[in-house]
């Protein structure tokens, strides 16, 4: 089942998507295994097994290692000194088997950078300590005015000049269930800074 996006790094055999797009398990009865699918010609694709090398389930990151001959890899941006109004772009595969497995590009401008806290499971539990907590929890993340939508989950963020990566595109503010962005999308995105990718890398095995 295809459900998300990822771009390769490094030496051309590590892997960065969504932490949300990898099964909690495999069905073995089934032969389920995690594996990318790479794009060989204009209509021919082939699939890449992997293996999960490391997660990051507070920023949704995931790296995965391939076995075979090594791919194109992207850079990842060393200064981390996007500022908001800048142009961005992010590449990858909007609502996936829908619309074929055909690499669409998006232009976003960076309209603020926010901090992501993740909500309490009740508003009871909201007392002085824990909202304290909470924001000591944050971290901040890239809000976008480009649009993404189900299968962008992983996509890189990067600047249109060099394609340096800034980000990893999220999550997507959807009005209604994800059936409805097709015909009825928010417009607002969110990534993940590419800080939390390189520390990811480094303590990947």
């Amino acid at each position: 089942m295809f459900v998300g996006t990822g771009f390769v790094v490094g030496d051309g055999l590590s892997v960065i998507t969504n932490a949300h797009v990898i099964p909690e398990r495999l069905d073995a009865a089934r032969m389920e295994e995690i594996g990318i699918v790479v794009s060989t010609g204009p209509d021919s694709f082939s699939f890449r097994p992997a293996r999960l090398a490391g997660l990051d389930r507070e920023h949704d990151l995931a790296h995965l290692r391939l076995a075979g001959p090594p791919l194109p890899a992207l850079a990842l941006d060393e200064d981390d000194t996007v500022a908001e109004g800048q142009l961005l772009a992010f590449t990858g595969y909007p609502l996936g088997m829908r619309l074929g497995l055909h690499a669409a590009t998006h232009r976003a401008t960076l309209a603020a950078i926010v901090p992501a806290v993740r909500p309490s499971a009740s508003s009871r539990q909201l007392d002085p300590r824990a909202i304290n907590q909470l924001q000591r929890d944050a971290f901040d993340i890239f809000q976008l005015d480009g649009t993404a939508y189900p299968g962008n989950s992983g996509s890189p963020l990067y600047r249109p000049e060099g394609g340096a990566v800034v980000g990893v595109i999220n999550m997507v503010f959807l009005k209604g269930l994800k059936e409805g962005a097709v015909s009825n999308p928010s417009g607002i995105t969110y990534a993940i800074p590419v800080r939390y990718v390189r520390s990811l890398l480094q303590r990947s095995p």
